[in-house]
């Protein structure tokens, strides 16, 4: 058994069994201890085997990726609810937290307590967006991490006919995937978090993004699709909070720094070089796309059948919806002749500036934001008596460049023990290096607890986790009598979705419908504890022997995790 955990490190390691969005903003060490969780998970070792990822050791590293995300996207949707996994109010969590980091300091950087942070998230009404709302000023959702098995879990529960999670667990998850079946190196994915949202940079050529279940790449970032603004929306808009890493972590609010310098340094370059593109033809193209606004400034000239005719970009761009086709210099010839001749104009439209014309001008010139006399040149041409130039160009700049909001660098860098995992090792041997570095890496130690192993963590933890923080299955059970309750519990399916001795919450046991005996016990204790002011509360296993004891009430319980010892309460 495992050392005990020291009464001021309770907070953080109980948060490594919970890990809400809250928690990992506050102790940012629990983001990459999940990615470790989900590397030492069978779960995705077991995709290995899929059908789907047949030859992938015969495919590039890009093929393998899409491959991967094909299969995230077919087994996973995106889950943001905001009953899954219960409420808690700001006051609860600001008393949690209060040892670890100022009230004020939460509010200006974190979006459940107030976020001061960006005028964005003010115009669009936080609390409306996400639909809390019809709550208490005071109330947040947990809005908690799932481990890949708590994904998977989601086809259980009643309207998901598959696996689910928010977007800390699928950022976590890909990482997990991508050094598992990609064999890309965990050196080279970066996780971001910002206070709304989780991705990850992936150093591969010029870089990859992961946006919930999806991928961007550079040239993806700059299509101008309405759904690539929304993937750049975090990124655009917040400030992010953490950059976490193989190495270590880095984040905005605290003075030390555990990342390799280097590493960071690395990552800043590719990330920077991959939001910032010199612009062509395409691009132009692309950028109209997104901002319609601009489109009444221009038209295209197309020669069709000997003669020239003229149609407004607006019009142009609308036929897009319907077509494989695009305005850019590959298929805008497609596209036109796909056009219905009626919408085209014999003559040339007035006061429009013809898109057509910046082919032959990019040809010509390359522009190159950060040379004056480059854009003096692309100035002159953007003359449009329906728009001030500077406001196109404004707008033009910053769909080409974006300067993310980073964590800055004016930290104490502390040296730490990197995790050093190499793609060739296989998952036993991985969980025993984890193992061997738990006293030099604390991310490594919180790994453990994350994984939920009772073989190898103190359960003062979970057992703190357990009944302070899983509010859904006391919710859920409100309008039972406690024999009711004891029934329902007692009839569900004996399945854990933890393999080994591997252990659920009450919470995780409640919404998927089912539970090894001990689980049970332990959703049946948080359930009941609540209602009643009892002296005597304990769990003793004895291997395959569970017994729940509550003063005078004894309920007894078959388990399949060979476990032994006792649960007592206070922990």
């Amino acid at each position: 058994m495992p050392e005990k955990i020291k009464k001021i490190d309770l907070e953080k390691y109980s948060s490594a069994i919970t890990l809400s969005d809250m928690e990992i903003f506050i102790f940012p060490e629990l983001l990459y201890s999940l990615v470790l969780a989900n590397i030492m998970s069978p779960v995705i070792w077991r995709w290995k085997d899929d059908p789907w990822f047949k030859d992938i050791n015969n495919m590039s590293p890009y093929k393998k990726i899409l491959r991967l995300k094909q299969f995230i996207m077919d087994n996973f949707d995106f889950n943001l609810d905001l009953e899954t996994w219960g409420l808690t109010t700001k006051e609860k969590e600001i008393s949690r937290f209060s040892p670890f980091m100022d009230e004020k300091m939460i509010s200006k950087s974190n979006a459940l307590f107030g976020y001061e942070g960006d005028k964005y998230y003010f115009d669009v009404d936080i609390r409306k967006h996400f639909g809390i709302d019809k709550y208490n000023s005071n109330v947040i959702p947990y809005w908690k991490t799932e481990t890949v098995e708590a994904m998977q879990a989601f086809k259980y529960k009643d309207n998901y006919e598959k696996g689910a999670g928010e977007c800390v667990s699928i950022a976590t998850l890909y990482s997990a995937a991508l050094f598992i079946i990609c064999k890309i190196p965990l050196e080279d994915i970066f996780l971001m978090a910002t206070p709304l949202h989780s991705q990850n940079f992936i150093d591969l050529k010029e870089g990859i993004l992961t946006n919930n279940r999806r991928l961007v790449t550079k040239n993806m970032w700059f299509n101008g699709t309405k759904l690539t603004f929304k993937a750049q929306r975090a990124m655009r808009n917040e400030q992010i909070t953490i950059v976490s890493h193989a190495s270590g972590y880095i984040h905005t609010i605290y003075p030390e720094a555990s990342i390799d310098i280097k590493a960071y340094d690395r990552f800043e370059h590719k990330l920077k070089k991959f939001l910032a593109t010199d612009i062509n033809f395409e691009i132009l193209c692309n950028f109209l796309r997104q901002e319609t606004r601009f489109q009444k400034c221009f038209q295209i000239k197309h020669f069709h059948n000997g003669k020239y005719r003229f149609i407004e970009a607006e019009k142009a761009y609308e036929y897009e919806n319907t077509s494989s086709s695009r305005l850019n210099e590959h298929t805008m010839d497609k596209l036109l002749l796909e056009i219905d001749s009626f919408d085209f104009h014999s003559e040339p439209i007035e006061d429009r500036i013809y898109l057509d014309n910046f082919y032959e001008f990019f040809k010509k010139h390359k522009i190159d934001f950060r040379d004056r006399k480059n854009i003096d040149k692309l100035i002159n041409e953007l003359q449009c008596p329906h728009i001030e130039k500077s406001d196109i160009f404004g707008a033009l700049f910053e769909f080409c460049h974006l300067e993310p909001r980073l964590p800055a660098k004016d930290k104490t860098f502390i040296k730490s023990e990197a995790i050093a995992i190499t793609k060739d090792m296989k998952r036993d041997d991985i969980i025993d290096y984890l193992e061997s570095l738990r006293g030099k890496n604390t991310t490594t130690d919180l790994a453990f607890y994350a994984y939920r192993d009772f073989s190898r963590t103190d359960w003062a933890p979970f057992t703190k986790a357990a009944v302070e923080r899983n509010p859904v299955s006391i919710e859920g059970a409100r309008e039972y009598k406690d024999d009711e309750i004891i029934k329902i519990i007692e009839k569900m399916p004996d399945e854990s979705i933890y393999d080994g001795k591997r252990v659920a919450q009450p919470d995780e046991v409640w919404n998927y419908g089912r539970g090894d005996g001990l689980e049970k016990a332990i959703c049946l204790l948080n359930i009941l504890k609540n209602r009643n002011n009892y002296e005597l509360i304990e769990i003793n296993i004895d291997k395959n022997t569970v017994n729940l004891i509550l003063d005078n009430l004894r309920i007894t319980f078959i388990s399949k995790k060979n476990i032994s010892g006792k649960m007592s309460f206070p922990f």
